[in-house]
């Protein structure tokens, strides 16, 4: 899709008709105002509605959401008074509809498309809002069913409510956009504390609304095993492994999940995260797991309880290699990621099975650890297009991966950015000092002998801590290009149902800003500049107010007043 230059100058500062979120990277508007008819329909154009029963959902979802958000618009009283005013004579919106771009190839619907490599995706559109009354039409035209997605996600944060009926602002609107990064992620750990399936969901369907499109699933680690492995003689890790028979994913559970998420263009990374963090498979198989729960376990691992697979013993490679590939049938067309993060080598320093290897083979710890994750990778990259790994693997113990098949997650910022692209590596931003959401809670070990109860990754990562993260900070042009996007992520050890939303939102939608429309602004300001700031928080306030209409509990950003006049709660210089 060809995307003509952004014309109108300063379109970023506090607008009502810039309230989206990412905002689009080229925008125009005019000065009037449109309502929607109560029977408002949105419509297929030249599309054949029986082969995509994904859009048929998404544009009946979105017709719903318009006519159901009942969001009023932030501002003032006097100010929804002309809104009012205005609406007497203003024009009406009959339909909405919907086309592919002729000579539109490979026809699939919006599901199909997410189980493709994600750096094939079109995920551009351009919408149109007519500014008259049913004389000229509105409508959005993309290349593919995904890029619709997006377009109709972009449409449903254009619209208010005022005394029963729906408007929008400084139309006509014309948006073209497209990403500026094809991965915008979100990773959730279920393990630590167990996340229902419905709030998965519902963590999705937020996801949606801000275009982040993968859900980096953390979904087993030392504390608990919840998924379960019904086939290739893997049941009892879930069996023994998981908290309670309740707190379990079954198979169905996982096809709903990764099938909600592909209906609204999200794909799912799985993550089993191994050698380390694999404490909890001893309940079940303890002859795979070294110093199990040893004491203190501080000298073992980064938190309790200690354990990690014995990788130097074939038997436990096999019973890794077979258990990904049981995982892989449950997540296809996926990337899967190993994890290999905080491998504590001191665990195996008096491991009985583990000594008698290495002194039979003659090889060092090093050496059988490469062996280990060189084989565990080999043999997965022949069922997944791509694997993924926490930056320890390579960075760390030098394991010299194929740079084709294989992510890099950074969690160190920009160091670790710089080391693992130098080497060829395509990376995905997940740095704890900006993107960990559970920072700043406190720590959760006790320890008497400190008065110190911060976390490791304190203080609190705010919003605006995270938004003024540079993805290609210090980079050549050249690894620059190698990085593919970012993720923020939220660890649970402190969270649960509970409180769930409120730690994920409206935070996690920063990084989907961040990657979706890139360093600068289209009009070449950039994105961080403080005079951008106020319509960035007025626009990340829109979204939070329209999430919570939606039944997400996220946290406010600031007292009502100042939502309701945005820019007043700045300090001025």
């Amino acid at each position: 899709m060809h995307l003509f230059p952004l014309i109108v100058v300063g379109i970023f500062s506090v607008s009502p008709a810039v309230a989206q979120w990412p905002i689009p990277r080229n925008i125009t508007r005019g000065n009037e105002i449109v309502k929607l008819d109560p029977n408002f329909a949105v419509l297929l154009g030249n599309i054949d509605a029986s082969t995509l029963p994904d859009l048929n959902i998404a544009k009946e979802d979105t017709r719903t959401r318009v006519l159901r958000d009942n969001l009023q618009r932030l501002a003032r009283s006097a100010d929804l008074a002309v809104d009012n005013q205005q609406l007497q004579n203003a024009s009406t919106i009959y339909n909405l509809t919907l086309y592919l771009n002729p000579g539109t190839s490979n026809l699939s619907d919006i599901s199909s498309v997410v189980q493709q490599p994600l750096d094939t995706w079109d995920e551009s559109y351009s919408l149109t809002i007519s500014g008259e009354s049913g004389q000229a039409p509105s409508f959005i035209v993309a290349n593919t069913t995904l890029g619709l997605l997006r377009g109709l996600t972009t449409f449903e944060q254009l619209w208010y409510t005022s005394n029963d009926l729906i408007y929008a602002l400084d139309t006509p609107i014309n948006i073209e956009d497209s990403p500026a990064y094809p991965y915008r992620g979100f990773m959730l750990d279920t393990s630590r504390n167990f996340i229902p399936v419905q709030d998965i969901n519902r963590t999705l369907a937020g996801m949606s609304m801000a275009k982040l499109n993968v859900f980096h699933w953390h979904i087993v680690d030392s504390q608990s095993f919840p998924l379960q492995l019904p086939d290739g003689g893997f049941a009892d890790l879930s069996e023994k492994g998981a908290y309670s028979i309740y707190e379990t994913y079954n198979a169905s559970e996982v096809q709903e999940i990764t099938s909600y998420a592909a209906s609204l263009g999200i794909q799912v990374m799985v993550e089993i995260d191994i050698p380390g963090h694999s404490a909890a498979i001893a309940q079940s198989h303890p002859e795979h797991i070294a110093c199990n729960e040893a004491s203190p376990w501080q000298s073992y691992a980064n938190e309790p309880p200690a354990g990690q697979l014995r990788f130097a013993v074939n038997d436990t490679a096999n019973f890794t290699t077979a258990l990904l590939g049981q995982v892989a049938k449950l997540f296809p067309h996926a990337m899967i990621s190993t994890g290999g993060d905080e491998i504590n080598l001191d665990c195996y320093a008096n491991d009985t099975q583990t000594q008698e290897v290495l002194a039979s083979s003659g090889q060092s710890i090093d050496e059988a650890l490469k062996h280990f994750l060189l084989h565990t990778h080999e043999v997965l990259q022949m069922i997944t297009p791509r694997t993924v790994v926490w930056q320890d693997v390579v960075l760390n113990h030098s394991v010299g991966l194929s740079t084709n098949k294989t992510l890099v997650m950074v969690w160190d910022g920009v160091h670790g950015a710089l080391d693992a692209t130098s080497q060829g590596y395509q990376i995905i931003h997940a740095p704890s000092d900006y993107f960990y959401l559970d920072c700043g809670a406190g720590s959760w070990v006790a320890d008497g002998s400190s008065n110190d109860w911060r976390s490791w990754c304190d203080p609190f990562k705010t919003w605006q801590k995270a938004y003024s993260f540079n993805p290609t900070a210090n980079m050549t042009p050249n690894q620059a290009k190698l990085v593919l996007g970012g993720e923020q992520l939220l660890w649970t050890e402190q969270t649960d149902t509970n409180n769930l939303d409120s730690v994920i939102w409206p935070r996690a939608a920063v990084a989907a800003e961040i990657f979706w429309t890139g360093d600068t602004f289209p009009d070449g300001s950039n994105r961080t500049a403080p005079e951008n700031l106020d319509g960035t928080l007025a626009r990340l306030h829109a979204l939070r107010y329209r999430m919570v209409q939606r039944g997400l509990k996220a946290t406010p950003l600031q007292p009502h007043w100042c939502a309701i006049n945005p820019g007043n709660c700045s300090i001025v210089a």
